[in-house]
């Protein structure tokens, strides 16, 4: 069991959930579908421990490498490929089987592209340029707008288009934006903390010959910074209600900026770190703040 959750990052394929819970539940508030709920976050999560599965069998050879990755189950031999494939199909499969069925063609559409960003164009990437980060984080920031997608429903049987403005709503551009703009300052953080061990996986990254981390910490001030100057644009947008969102929104920005600031004054392992827990705290503390503002219709 335990093999099988480190094969389907479980821990990490969570935030999958989560985020793909808000972006439904900000789209129709208390008045939602529970089984509509269920279903899209089904689907999304099942997608997500597929798309696990294939990125380690992917990278068998690189984690083999690497000291944190060297004990998982396939470089270390307790699951076979062939059995990781056969995992990875079914639930990638049935996931999006799933979502067509359960929800709608878009949030269906949506997993689909995660899935194929993450697996074809991301991974293989990693070995070639530092620009997988930023791929990496517009997979990583489509799970909500499945969810928004998700809370649409399903169109009249006899109705036969795809409703693609619902992307291009306020809300799901907002939702995008942040999971996007948090990645990277997370991402980079981790990077020059284990910029050894990619280096021995045979990984391209931004930190790899950063020792001094100067390249490093300002890529992740700026985007720091992007992500506290996203916070006007709910306000712009009419999403939240300002009183209650806003002052709490910079602050939390804010402090991620202070944080940034102090790796970039000092890049060393310990301010990366504080960084990097900053981050995991960041994400769930602004989720919260924009579910308790924004604004119902």
């Amino acid at each position: 069991m335990n093999d099988l959750l480190v094969l389907t990052k479980f821990r990490l394929s969570a935030l999958v959930i989560v985020t793909t819970f808000v972006g439904f539940w900000l789209r129709v508030g208390t008045n939602l579908d529970g089984w509509l709920l269920f279903h899209t976050i089904l689907g999304s999560s099942l997608a997500a421990f597929g798309a696990a599965v294939f990125n380690q069998l992917m990278e068998i050879e690189p984690d083999s490498r690497m000291l944190r990755t060297a004990d998982r189950p396939l470089p270390s031999g307790r699951i076979s490929p062939s059995a990781a494939f056969g995992i990875g199909w079914l639930l990638s499969s049935f996931a999006l089987i799933h979502l067509v069925a359960k929800v709608n063609f878009e949030a269906a559409a949506l997993t689909a592209l995660t899935l194929f960003t993450y697996l074809f164009i991301y991974t293989p990437l990693k070995k070639q340029s530092p620009t997988n980060t930023l791929v990496g984080a517009v997979s990583g920031a489509l799970p909500p707008l499945i969810g928004w997608a998700g809370a649409a429903g399903q169109l009249p049987h006899e109705a036969a288009y795809v409703r693609w403005e619902l992307l291009w709503e306020p809300g799901a551009i907002y939702l995008f934006s942040l999971l996007f703009l948090w990645q990277l300052p997370h991402f980079l953080a981790i990077n020059w903390m284990y910029r050894d061990e990619y280096r021995r996986g045979g990984f391209v990254m931004l930190a790899n010959d950063d020792e001094a981390g100067v390249r490093t910490s300002k890529h992740a001030l700026a985007y720091s910074i992007a992500t506290l100057l996203l916070m006007f644009y709910p306000v712009q947008q009419g999403l939240v209600v300002t009183w209650l969102f806003l002052p709490l929104a910079l602050a939390l920005a804010g402090w991620l900026c202070k944080l940034a600031v102090d790796f970039q004054k000092n890049p060393e392992r310990a301010s990366a770190r504080k960084l990097f827990f900053c981050t995991l705290m960041y994400l769930p503390g602004i989720l919260f703040i924009s579910a308790i503002a924004w604004k119902r219709a």
